[in-house]
């Protein structure tokens, strides 16, 4: 069984296009949440959205047609994938050894809508022959391996908001069992369009605040459901070995994986947080963590009323009473709720915890819940001691992730 490091971050999110801006405003407390300004929402319950803001494709596409071909979230993720690339300095790599495993919860939702229109209004002859491989969720992952000639193993995850998070877990199983050198593990999301938000509106699982700043609270009493977000966020994952003999920056260790499924509904969670309860021990019991004292959890943390009183519950479960000692945070209160992206956007912070022994904070909450009485690091960021970490993913459909990290040791 080999060991996995990470050796490699890129993000493209709505606190920052790249991962120092990121961090900086993820532990300052900075959010990315403000009203909508990609489409009028005069006629929509939902005012406020974590855009991206000042994406420049440009810087990683050469060609004007090659952008035009490409969705939005595919952007994304060629843009989160280079700079994860770059930042590995992963070069001379056997390509049949480099795998892709980036997936989306949506995919290519605006492409969609287009076409539809277009179909609706101009007929069948107007669709554009790109439409498919524009649309689909795995054509991120396509494009990816195709940039860097990766023709390892390629898997396209679509589990919703627990995604990405699932990539990565798969991803650091493929290489624990010797299946790859390295692969690169993330998600891409860009839904924020009126259909999507009106469909995720009438579901009851937006909040309809209409101040940015008490929109996505999790954990806080007065939370009413989560803000949408966009983005996407890449790792590369790498056989401790072959990143050791290259001389590779090393960021943390990846020690554990829980994948379970609550077997419940459709969106809401199980009452008694069973699978997710699961998820956490399960990756607690892979990594072999002995101490649970003091250890840093990136909570799933949407800010709806009932994940958050179920991922608390779950949390409780698995530690124990360890769970009291844990530091809690949910960086969706800056960066909205990336579906797709979120996991891997959240696994980085939890990697730039570990190295920087920061603990980011859970911002805008104010008013405590009975039903969420853990330390959530409320408000500022906390100078601690991080040698382990998990970052949670709780989806729709009931889909649990966790993954287990650790400070990096020779």
């Amino acid at each position: 069984m080999r060991r996995v490091v990470i050796t490699g971050l890129g993000i493209v999110s709505p606190v920052g296009n790249d991962v120092n801006t990121y961090w900086d405003n993820i532990i300052n407390g900075n959010s990315g949440i403000d009203f909508i300004s990609k489409f009028n929402t005069d006629d929509f319950k939902v005012k406020v959205a974590a855009e991206v803001k000042g994406f420049d494709p440009y810087l990683y596409y050469s060609e004007k047609s090659e952008i035009r071909r490409t969705d939005l979230y595919s952007q994304y993720a060629m843009a989160a994938a280079t700079q994860a690339m770059e930042d590995s300095k992963l070069k001379d790599y056997n390509p049949k050894r480099l795998g892709v495993y980036v997936g989306s919860g949506i995919g290519g939702i605006e492409t969609f809508v287009s076409e539809t229109e277009k179909m609706i209004n101009r007929g069948p002859s107007r669709i554009s022959p790109f439409f498919i491989p524009m649309m689909i969720a795995n054509m991120a992952a396509g494009n990816i391996s195709i940039r860097f000639n990766a023709q390892g193993p390629s898997l396209a995850v679509v589990t919703a908001c627990a995604t990405s998070t699932h990539a990565i877990g798969e991803a650091f199983r493929a290489i624990k069992h010797g299946y790859a050198d390295a692969i690169i593990a993330g998600g891409s999301e860009a839904a924020i369009c009126p259909l999507a938000i009106a469909s995720f509106a009438n579901c009851m699982a937006l909040s309809f605040s209409q101040d940015p700043k008490t929109a996505s609270i999790p954990f806080d009493k007065r939370r009413d459901g989560f803000v949408m977000g966009e983005g996407a966020a890449v790792v590369i994952l790498e056989d401790y070995e072959h990143a050791k003999a290259r001389g590779a920056k090393i960021y943390a260790e990846i020690s554990g994986y829980g994948n379970t499924s609550d077997a419940f509904h459709v969106t809401a969670p199980h009452p008694e947080a069973e699978g997710g309860t699961t998820a956490i021990k399960l990756a607690i019991e892979e990594a072999n963590i002995s101490d649970l004292n003091n250890i840093y959890i990136n909570a799933h943390g949407t800010s709806t009323p009932l994940n958050d009183k179920a991922e608390t519950k779950a949390i409780k479960n698995a530690l124990g009473e360890s769970a009291k000692t844990a530091m809690i945070s949910s960086t969706k209160s800056m960066t909205g709720h990336m579906l797709g992206a979120a996991g891997a956007a959240e696994a980085i912070a939890s990697v730039l915890a570990i190295k920087n022994n920061i603990a980011p904070p859970t911002v805008g909450y104010e008013v405590p819940d009975p039903e969420c009485d853990l330390d959530y690091v409320p408000n500022k960021k906390r100078e601690a001691i991080i040698n382990t970490a998990l970052s949670i993913s709780l989806g729709f459909g009931g889909h649990n992730a966790c993954i287990a990290l650790k400070k990096y040791e020779e």
